[in-house]
């Protein structure tokens, strides 16, 4: 599969504007609108009487949508009806939606991957304390977990699943820089072994990687559009900081733009090394903004295709941010 197919999947739904003050991000074109005959789609399908915010469904053609919506100047909306949103799941409107929730709160399973390539080097002891903040910020004693791995030109975990606090600030401190990068390998590997499925649980989560690297890869064995395509099969949203502190954005933060945009995350461009913790409290934020929204899409098949999706908000005004789409299971 070339990147090529990767950058096609779905439709770009980046955020612009985004991040406020000092903290630059790249500008996504803006997409185009869906056929106006789809506008209704989410206003028209009903919500399944037996229904609700927390019901779970097993069936394997039952779609977990989680998206942030924005205004114009970054701000997060969270009062938002399920009337006013359109979807599109492979160029179809889904067959009935289950359930739709504002500002969820289900568990966080979120893995920290921290470059420790000798080209971070000098930043290394700024970045481990920035993510130690975040952690402090974001996780909730006994409901969220998280894990740390460090990377080089291999991958290391400092720190399984857990919500204790210590340990986790433990596993940060035992990084240290080393060698080459193997940026794609680590995502890859996260994904897979810690996401895909030992994330799962009795109830539903909200698994999200942060990646802190300077995007620049010269050791892995996957490719970029290998590690992407994992994080779509684990359903998990990556956010990724640049540790690039030069006036331009170089090909590693183009990297890590599309590493973002194809799992419905946000690339952030701190611009001095101080604004990384601003980076790190934005997506904590967003983590707790969130929409849920659990659907059957319409002629489904379980054949392990790529099925795009198309979420977009009615008012013009306001910009949704969702995965590109998901891979099917097959049967």
């Amino acid at each position: 599969m070339s990147i090529h197919t990767v950058l096609r999947w779905g439709f770009s739904a980046a955020l612009s504007g985004l991040v406020p003050g000092s903290l630059a991000q790249h500008q996504a074109q803006p997409m185009a609108r869906p056929p106006a005959a789809a506008l209704s789609s989410l206003q028209s399908v009903q919500i399944g009487e037996d229904s609700g915010a927390n019901t779970i469904h097993a069936s394997a053609n039952e779609v977990n949508l989680i998206f942030t919506v924005s205004n114009r100047q970054g701000r997060f909306m969270k009062d938002l009806k399920q009337s006013d949103f359109a979807l599109l799941d492979d160029h179809k409107a889904p067959a009935q939606v289950y359930s739709f929730s504002q500002e969820t709160n289900m568990p966080l399973r979120v893995g920290i991957l921290i470059d420790t390539s000798s080209s971070i080097r000098q930043r290394f002891q700024f970045e481990q304390q920035a993510t130690t903040e975040f952690l402090l910020q974001l996780l909730r004693p006994n409901i969220d977990q998280a894990f740390i791995m460090s990377f080089d030109a291999t991958a290391d975990l400092k720190q399984d699943w857990t919500s204790n606090l210590d340990q986790l600030k433990t596993g940060i401190n035992a990084a240290r820089p080393g060698g080459g990068t193997a940026l794609y390998d680590a995502l890859y590997t996260a994904c897979r072994d810690k996401l895909l499925d030992s994330a799962r649980g009795p109830e539903p989560v909200r698994k999200a990687v942060i990646l802190v690297s300077d995007g620049d890869d010269n050791q892995s064995r996957a490719l970029l559009e290998d590690s992407i395509e994992m994080c779509q099969r684990a359903e998990t949203i990556v956010y990724t900081i640049s540790t690039n502190t030069s006036p331009w954005l170089g090909r590693g933060d183009d990297v890590l733009k599309k590493i973002s945009e194809a799992t419905g995350g946000t690339a952030f461009y701190p611009q001095k090394l101080k604004d990384i913790s601003s980076g790190f409290r934005h997506i904590a934020d967003e983590l707790h903004s969130q929409y849920a929204l659990q659907y059957k899409p319409a002629d489904f098949r379980a054949d392990g295709s790529f099925r795009d999706i198309y979420l977009s908000c009615r008012d013009g005004r306001y910009t949704v941010r969702a995965k590109r789409g998901y891979f099917t299971s097959r049967d």
